[in-house]
């Protein structure tokens, strides 16, 4: 399992929070609760702008709304937590997209230079650390699912 958005989770916040689908929809900007319902289903997902939304709605920190896979969150749960699409963190750092995304799937052979571990962290806006936590986080779960051929 990859980290991704939690619907249970969602469903709970939203619940705790004493509003309808409706409600949080309008809330949210969303088209109707028919949207929340299938983002609560898990038969669709929200997009990373979606998903900050919905956490200040539910006035809670937008990485409960994520599942993780490990104890850490990897590059895929930092990115959802500060609402970016993969085209957006690339161009925020000034990489390809296919680079990040082969960061965000664990295929590195070494971190990226400091440099870029910090505009990382600006786009995060998390510390050093905790990106390059990130990043092995994801090469981590990698290895658990079995599929690292090579790194790289």
């Amino acid at each position: 399992m990859v980290s991704g958005i939690d619907p249970s989770e969602l469903r709970a916040a939203r619940e705790k929070a004493g509003l309808t689908q409706h409600e949080l929809a309008r809330l949210v900007g969303a088209a109707g609760g028919e949207r929340i319902s299938r983002w609560e289903l898990g038969t669709s997902v929200p997009r990373p702008d979606f998903l900050v939304k919905l956490a200040r709605a539910l006035d809670i920190p937008t990485l409960r709304l994520v599942r993780l896979d490990g104890e850490l969150p990897d590059l895929k749960a930092l990115r959802l937590q500060a609402g970016l699409t993969v085209p957006d963190l690339a161009d925020a750092v000034n990489v390809a997209v296919p680079t990040y995304y082969a960061w965000e799937q664990g295929r590195w052979t070494r971190l990226p230079a400091s440099k870029t571990l910090e505009a990382l962290g600006r786009a995060f806006g998390e510390s050093f650390d905790v990106v390059a936590a990130a990043f092995k986080e994801a090469q981590r779960q990698r290895r658990g699912r079995g599929d690292i051929s090579r790194l790289g």
